[in-house]
């Protein structure tokens, strides 16, 4: 989904056909979603993050539900882990991080491996030897925030005049676009998922559109893939 309407794109100054202004739209979400390295909708994803000390494991995004937790291991993924042996957290709840919480201390004498005589969840991981998990479930803020929908209305329009063709062959060509380096590129539409890792990049390419999501950065772990 996008970040902004069509309107409000246009109030910005987009131009062209719907289409067309909707593909700037959603070039524009893509530079936010790898400026800030957050989601601005609920988003399903799959995660992987290090297990820090105390089984404390903070998640590279905003965290709605977590349906499934499983040790990362050499050859595969693990067994999923079952919900009493973690518990989450989430940023949306004022003073809290997004992460997990492995219940090291605990035991479940119907798992096996977790049993009290094996040392429970704790004694189960150290065998296993995993330092990372993978964390499968529903990330993102409930709605775009104002000040989101906002920067990507702008950074659509300025997106879109910076790849203004330049020469005679891209204004005789109304499919083709330059961007600001001078490398022809087309804009097309996609209701694809993101499906690759987003490195995280240190500018939209609009200080005011920076300025706008300065207060959404996250600077976390990397997502590793979408489900």
């Amino acid at each position: 989904m996008p970040y902004c309407s069509e309107a409000a794109a246009r109030d910005a100054g987009v131009t062209g056909t719907p289409a067309e202004v909707m593909a700037w739209v959603a070039a524009a979400r893509e530079r936010i979603d790898r400026y800030t390295q957050q989601c601005f909708e609920p988003t399903d994803l799959a995660v992987v993050a290090d297990v820090g000390a105390g089984g404390l494991v903070i998640l590279p995004r905003r965290v709605r539900t977590i349906t499934s937790v499983m040790p990362v291991l050499a050859a595969d993924d693990g067994p999923s882990l079952p919900s009493s042996a973690w518990r989450v957290t989430s940023s949306s709840v004022l003073g809290q991080v997004d992460a997990l919480h492995l219940a090291w201390g605990g035991y479940n004498d119907l798992v096996v491996g977790a049993e009290s005589y094996n040392g429970g969840w704790l004694g189960l991981w150290e065998r296993w030897g995993a330092e990372q998990v993978k964390a499968v479930g529903s990330f993102g803020y409930d709605e775009t925030p104002l000040l989101v929908g906002q920067g990507c209305a702008l950074l659509a329009a300025h997106l879109q005049a910076q790849a203004a063709p330049s020469d005679a062959d891209a204004a005789q060509d109304a499919g083709l676009q330059v961007d600001d380096e001078g490398n022809n590129v087309a804009i097309e539409d996609s209701d694809d998922e993101e499906t690759t890792p987003v490195d995280p990049s240190s500018s939209t390419g609009s200080t005011q559109v920076d300025a706008l999501l300065a207060g959404y950065l996250n600077r976390g772990p990397s997502l590793i893939g979408g489900v």
